[in-house]
């Protein structure tokens, strides 16, 4: 009993490390400026696309990088891109350009914890993620007030905008555009693997996996999956405890997707080896108002995949869709 009680309080004393709670000192804003016509061609070959880098500023010191695809003339809609788990800004690249070239305006950020972001690999809780993205809103819909607004998510991405529009007196958005969203919570997370990571967390949270042992493969275009095993920026081994937030995350928004009123685009890839199908057809359920489209080629990076174009343009049309 004894060395049982001693076990305990080891256990409890390696807390899992998370990001601080941001406290506003100052008004959230965004600097940005045009990117040199040769380094944008680099990664964006599309006339007409106007291509920025710069920093989010939430408000508490934090500085954020940002990218964001803009069309030479007005938008007539503008998109808060939200990255997956251990991606960054860079993941909306591809599509960024596709967008502009079509009228819409894309921005993404490094959110906490991720990219070149502060405390890059230190889980940054939910209450930041969901405030970031607030605040990333009341921005855009400040910069760019004529234009439809929507939040796209992808995988995590879309467990914080979910999170965040279930929350009260969130901005009023137009819609949320769900690409393979991590929804995996409640029953369909196993609890055999919630016990042991609960105890990995508190015993090793600075501990790192890879999870190259599990052979999961999210996105069928090569060069793309090259390019991301060689980018410093995105994080290669997970530490225990932020693994552990993630869980936390998905457990949440899997409870909050019935209120979410929203009007919502959900995407999901049939050969999603990430996201399993179950957590989606609950999200069905759950969000009858929803849109769905299932890729029947589909992979978990759907707007990286090699049919990256078709999603890409369904996302298009379900906007055009709404703003008319």
């Amino acid at each position: 009993m004894r060395r049982t009680v001693i076990m305990m309080m080891l256990v409890s004393a390696c807390a899992p490390k998370m990001q601080e709670a941001a406290v506003p000192i100052s008004p959230p804003a965004l600097e940005a400026s045009p990117v040199p016509a040769k380094a944008a061609a680099k990664t964006t070959a599309k006339k007409g696309v106007q291509r920025l880098e710069g920093v989010f500023l939430p408000g508490d010191g934090a500085r954020l990088p940002l990218r964001a695809w803009l069309p030479v003339s007005a938008p007539r809609a503008v998109i808060a891109a939200v990255h997956g788990f251990n991606d960054y800004s860079h993941a909306f690249t591809l599509p960024g350009g596709y967008f502009a070239a079509r009228g819409i305006a894309t921005y993404a950020y490094d959110q906490r914890g991720f990219g070149a972001a502060p405390e890059p690999g230190v889980w940054p809780g939910e209450a930041n993620l969901t405030g970031d993205l607030r605040r990333m809103v009341e921005l855009l819909r400040a910069r760019h007030p004529g234009a439809a607004l929507y939040i796209m998510g992808e995988s995590m991405g879309g467990a914080v905008a979910v999170a965040a529009l279930t929350e009260p007196d969130f901005p009023k958005v137009d819609g949320a555009i769900l690409l393979a969203p991590a929804l995996w919570g409640g029953h369909r997370m196993n609890p055999l693997f919630r016990l042991p990571l609960w105890l990995l967390a508190h015993s090793f949270p600075a501990w790192r996996l890879s999870g190259q042992e599990l052979q999961v493969q999210a996105c069928d275009n090569k060069e793309v999956m090259a390019e991301i095993n060689k980018d410093p920026l995105f994080i290669k081994a997970t530490r225990t405890d932020a693994i552990l937030g993630l869980v936390r995350l998905m457990d949440r928004a899997y409870a909050d997707m019935p209120r979410l009123q929203t009007p919502a685009l959900l995407l999901y890839g049939a050969h999603d080896e990430v996201i399993p199908g179950g957590p989606i057809a609950d999200a069905r359920q759950a969000m009858p108002h929803a849109a769905f489209i299932r890729y029947p080629n589909g992979w978990h990076m759907l707007l990286r995949d090699q049919q990256r174009d078709t999603v890409a343009q369904d996302i298009v049309e379900w906007i055009d869709g709404r703003i008319k």
